[in-house]
């Protein structure tokens, strides 16, 4: 089975891109909604978390994602603390599912994952697709989903930047136009690197 990994950093299209992959018929194995499903109501990730950061992170039996957002994205080491407490929850699962979509002999799978960690993303992968995108452009997409923009400055000042993702990919994709574009040139990596492996899709 040919393990696809997704990965770029906040407002890039990173989820665009696994989307349209998705739309073809790839499974895929989002790691931001599976992260929100372990720290939803009894997510199994909250009794640590709560340990961490206090009882008061947990509101209605959920992670008080405005509270605890207030604090990791003006720290980067509380940011990586929670970040490694969530993933470790998130890569199992993955693993998981990696392991039944092979026994069910799938021929391809997608990790739409946003920080390319190299144990249970890097190591499970076959090849990485990294999406990049102009800053701006990037600043641009999160206003218009409603974040401030001194928010979405400092959402992207914590994570990597475009060329530390492009040193763990293997391809990278420039999404710094429309949509039209994107589908392009996924459809040209789709015929490259899936069809030219029998991955018909």
């Amino acid at each position: 089975m040919f393990v696809l990994g997704v990965t770029g950093g906040i407002g890039s299209g990173k989820s665009t891109v696994s989307d349209i992959l998705a739309n073809k018929g790839i499974r895929v194995l989002d790691a931001d909604k599976i992260s929100k499903e372990v720290t939803d109501v009894n997510g199994i990730a909250l009794p640590e978390i709560a340990e961490v950061f206090g009882n008061r992170a947990i509101r209605n039996g959920a992670l008080d994602r405005k509270y605890i957002s207030s604090i990791v994205f003006n720290d980067k080491t509380k940011l990586d603390v929670l970040s490694s407490i969530i993933h470790r929850y998130v890569l199992e699962f993955i693993a998981v599912e990696i392991d039944k979509e092979r026994a069910r002999g799938t021929k391809c799978v997608v990790l739409d994952v946003p920080i390319p960690v190299k144990k249970g993303f890097i190591d499970k992968c076959n090849q990485i697709w990294v999406v990049t995108c102009d800053t701006d452009v990037r600043l641009a997409r999160l206003q218009k989903r409603g974040m401030d923009k001194s928010e979405a400055e400092r959402r992207i000042a914590v994570q990597m930047t475009d060329d530390e993702y492009c040193e763990l990919g293997n391809y990278s994709i420039d999404n710094s136009w429309d949509l039209e574009d994107l589908k392009e040139k996924v459809e040209v990596l789709i015929r490259e690197q899936l069809y030219e492996r029998g991955i018909r899709i």
